[in-house]
């Protein structure tokens, strides 16, 4: 078995999506809320009726040509609270092929979480205020087919070409995302 997570077309397909995504929120800037996008084969998208032709030369010109290429369409920005509780009362339509989300997060060494007020209030204020906090933003995507990938940028090393990037990074949030697809009874 081979232990590359791009080793797939569709795994492949995903990471530079999700790259995309995370450059698109980088452009907007931090302090932005959560939002969520679907994951559709250009290709379809290109052949839909009712796509205005100015949309779907745009997508032609971004387009790799091959079956696996996804465009992100944005849903809606998202609350921030109960994130993942939200995730899992979302369902998508069979033409959606996966889903991404970008969302900021502070994070904070193991001792100093440890630390923290057991308050949630209190805990945020700290944990906030703590200065050994890192702000990152996280950019999530999955594929309906089970494949993840995640890219990561902290505001103290604000560039494309610091974000770092891997399969399962954030499982909790990758795993609420896809949840998204689980069957709807």
């Amino acid at each position: 078995m081979d232990d590359d997570p791009l080793a797939s077309p569709a795994a492949s397909a995903l990471a530079v999506v999700v790259r995309d995504i995370e450059r698109s929120a980088a452009r907007v800037g931090w302090d932005h809320a959560p939002s969520l996008y679907a994951l559709v084969p250009t290709r379809d998208l290109i052949g839909q009726q009712g796509v205005p032709s100015d949309v779907a030369g745009q997508l032609r010109r971004g387009w790799d040509g091959t079956p696996f290429h996804l465009s992100a369409i944005i849903q809606e920005d998202l609350p921030d609270d109960e994130l993942e509780e939200v995730l899992g009362h979302l369902a998508w339509p069979d033409s959606v092929a996966g889903a991404a989300l970008t969302v900021e997060r502070i994070i904070v060494p193991p001792e100093v979480e440890a630390q923290a007020p057991e308050d949630p209030d209190e805990a945020l204020a700290f944990i906030s205020s703590h200065p050994s906090r890192t702000d990152v933003r996280l950019a999530v995507g999955v594929l309906r087919s089970g494949e993840t990938w995640t890219a990561v940028r902290t505001r103290a090393f604000d560039a494309d070409d610091q974000v770092g990037q891997g399969a399962n990074l954030v499982p909790g949030l990758t795993q609420a995302l896809m949840a998204s697809f689980a069957p709807v009874d």
